[in-house]
């Protein structure tokens, strides 16, 4: 029977791999830097109505339309090779932080959004 191994043995040994397959940029790598996406606070750009995280070289955005006392998140943008790792969540909660810091009530047309409010119930109060 074979041992199984711990999850970081599994991650070095796939970044290996990785390596001799000639990519240049290492899974475990961006793992590491993204792993602390939920720490990771995105910028508030209140004039282009967006909010931003730059990580590991790549640029997350969550586009919003504020009207009156109603934000609508329209758009969330999240390259392929940081999705997955909860980028889009941070942007969206902190989006959702600044509306009930401003008593804004939210509309989530994006997809994602939607679904993100759905799954969290503490956020139901800000739906318009």
């Amino acid at each position: 029977m074979r041992k199984l191994r711990s999850r970081s043995q599994h991650r070095f040994t796939f970044t290996q791999a990785r390596h001799r397959a000639g990519h240049t940029a290492p899974y475990f790598l961006l793992a590491q830097n993204l792993r602390e996406a939920s720490t990771v606070h995105a910028e508030h750009d209140p004039d282009r109505q967006r909010f931003n995280i730059d990580t590991g070289g790549h640029h997350a955005k969550l586009a919003y339309r504020r009207e009156g006392e109603i934000m609508t998140i329209t758009h969330t943008q999240v390259p392929d090779a940081i999705s997955g790792h909860g980028v889009a969540a941070a942007l969206v909660e902190d989006a959702l932080t600044f509306a009930r810091q401003h008593g804004l009530k939210v509309i989530p047309a994006c997809s994602y959004a939607d679904a993100y409010l759905r799954r969290h119930p503490q956020y139901h109060d800000l739906l318009a």
